[in-house]
C-alpha cells in the first residue's frame, strides 16, 4: 500500500481521538490501530474491571468467621464489652430485681488497620494486557474476605497463653464463676472418641453464677490438617475401628483449619449455635477496594506502576470461653 494510505489512516485515527468518533460515526480507531490511550477514562474502566473481579471473588469466598464470632459494628477506635461476664438466667420475680453489675467485667478491644496492595505495570495497560491480572485481583478479593478467619484461628491456637475477659487464659483450668466452683475449658489429651466424649460432657455441664445450666450443645469440632482423619473418624464414620456402630456420627460439623497446622496436636470443640459466640469480630470499616492510578501520581512517574489494594479497619477478640473447649493433645 502507498504512503498516502497510511497517512490517511493515521489522520483518521487522530481525528477519532480528538472528536471521540470517526467522521462516519464508527467507534474510536486509535485503540484498534495503536493500543489504548492511558487517560482518565481508560484508567476508570481499568479500575472498574479490577474491582468487579475483586468483588465477585470477595462475595463468593467461604468463611468460618460468621460461625465462630459474633459481629459487632464499631463506632469508635475501641469498644468496651462490659457484658461478657454476665450470663444471668431468669428467676421468679420476688422482691426487687437482681441486677447484674456489668461494669465489673469491662473488656476492651481496639480496632486495627489491615491492608494488601498490588502494583500493575503501566506497560501492561498500554499494551491492553490487563487480563493477566484477573487471577491476582480475584485472589485479593478472596483473601480480604477470609482474613478474619486467619485472625480468629490464630487466636484459637494462642488461647492457651492469651487472657480473656476474666483475666484467665482463654483456655484454662480455673475460670472463676462467682459463688460456683471454678470451671475448666482446657484439656491435654489426644483426640480420640473418648476424649471427644469428655469434651462434650464438659461443655454441656457448665453453669452460670447462679448454678443454672448454660444449655450448651457442642456443634463444631475444629482440628489442624494433621487431625482431619481422626476428626472424620469420630463425627462422620458409620462404624468405629472395632466395627461397632459409631454413636458420635453427625454429632458435630468438622472444621479443618490450615492456620492450626503449626500445632498438629491441638483440637477444639465449640458450641456455635448460640447468639453469643466464643470470639468477637469487630468491624469499624468494611473492606474497600482503593487505587492510586492517576497518571500524575508519583508511583506512576517514578516506577511506571499503578497501585491497587484493599484495606479495612477492625479487630477480633476473645468472647465467651464457656462456648469452646480446647486441648493441647499432649503437647
Amino acid at each position: 500500500m502507498s504512503l498516502y494510505f497510511y497517512l490517511a489512516l493515521f489522520a483518521l485515527a487522530a481525528f477519532s481521538v480528538i472528536t471521540g468518533a470517526t467522521p462516519d460515526g464508527s467507534e474510536n480507531l486509535w485503540p484498534v490501530l495503536f493500543g489504548p490511550i492511558i487517560n482518565k477514562s481508560t484508567l476508570t474502566d481499568t479500575m472498574r474491571g479490577f474491582k468487579a473481579v475483586f468483588t465477585k471473588a470477595f462475595e463468593g469466598a467461604s468463611t468460618y468467621s460468621g460461625d465462630l464470632s459474633m459481629r459487632v459494628d464499631s463506632k469508635t477506635k475501641q469498644e468496651e464489652y462490659r457484658w461478657l461476664g454476665a450470663l444471668p438466667g431468669l428467676r421468679e420475680w420476688l422482691g426487687d430485681r437482681a441486677v447484674k453489675d456489668l461494669s465489673e467485667d469491662a473488656f476492651v478491644i481496639k480496632n486495627k488497620d489491615f491492608e494488601a496492595t498490588v502494583a500493575v505495570d503501566r506497560n501492561d495497560i498500554e499494551d491492553d494486557n490487563i487480563g493477566i491480572y484477573a487471577p491476582l485481583f480475584s485472589q485479593l478479593g478472596e483473601n480480604a474476605k477470609q482474613h478474619p478467619d486467619e485472625l480468629i484461628f490464630t487466636m484459637i491456637k494462642d488461647g492457651f497463653a492469651a487472657t480473656g475477659f476474666d483475666g484467665q487464659y482463654f483456655f484454662d483450668i480455673d475460670h472463676p464463676n462467682g459463688n460456683q466452683a471454678n470451671w475448666s475449658n482446657k484439656g491435654t489429651t489426644v483426640l480420640t472418641a473418648s476424649s471427644y466424649e469428655t469434651a462434650r460432657q464438659t461443655l454441656m455441664s457448665y453453669v452460670n453464677e447462679d448454678g443454672r445450666p448454660l444449655r450448651l450443645s457442642p456443634s463444631h469440632l475444629i482440628v489442624p490438617p494433621q487431625l482431619e482423619k481422626e476428626g472424620l473418624d469420630i463425627v462422620r464414620a458409620d462404624l468405629t475401628g472395632n466395627g461397632d456402630s459409631n454413636v458420635w456420627r453427625n454429632s458435630a460439623d468438622i472444621v479443618v483449619a490450615p492456620e492450626l497446622s503449626a500445632n498438629p496436636t491441638y483440637w477444639f470443640l465449640a458450641c456455635l449455635t448460640k447468639p453469643v459466640k466464643p470470639f468477637i469480630m469487630q468491624m469499624r470499616q468494611e473492606p474497600r477496594f482503593v487505587s492510586l492510578d492517576n497518571p500524575d501520581d508519583e508511583n506512576v512517574f517514578m516506577r511506571k506502576e499503578f497501585i491497587y489494594g484493599v484495606d479495612y479497619r477492625g479487630a477480633v477478640g476473645y468472647g465467651l470461653p464457656h462456648l469452646i473447649y480446647g486441648s493441647t493433645g499432649g503437647a
